[in-house]
């Protein structure tokens, strides 16, 4: 069994992503696929080089799907360190759109 320490602070640590996941006000997804073996660092730059963004933007989720479409990862950067969010699909894949002219598509409130 879970330690009661263990699950409050996995509890503390859930509600803590949740009320930072809700101040996100851009989205940015990368068009083209990616190696998802790639860490916080490997993202990190990513978003630097190719999106010429700062990654420690905290209101900006980026996302990044492979080449099947069937796994992603979302890195976030809270103020004080990063997330690095991993989806896998047990079956199908994710509606993935293409855009010739960009790196990567913005999805912003407004």
């Amino acid at each position: 069994s879970i330690d009661d320490e263990i699950l409050k602070r996995i509890i503390r640590i859930c509600s803590e992503l949740w009320i930072c996941l809700k101040k996100i006000s851009h989205i940015y997804i990368q068009v083209e696929p990616c190696d998802l073996r790639k860490g916080i660092d490997g993202y990190a730059a990513l978003v630097n080089s190719e999106f010429n963004m700062d990654p420690m933007d905290s209101n900006s989720l980026y996302i990044f799907c492979n080449r099947n479409h069937n796994k992603l990862k979302c890195l976030y950067y809270d103020g004080t360190g990063f997330w690095l969010l991993y989806k896998r699909l047990e079956s199908g894949t994710f509606k993935w759109s293409k855009s010739a002219d960009e790196k990567f598509l913005e999805i912003s409130e407004q």
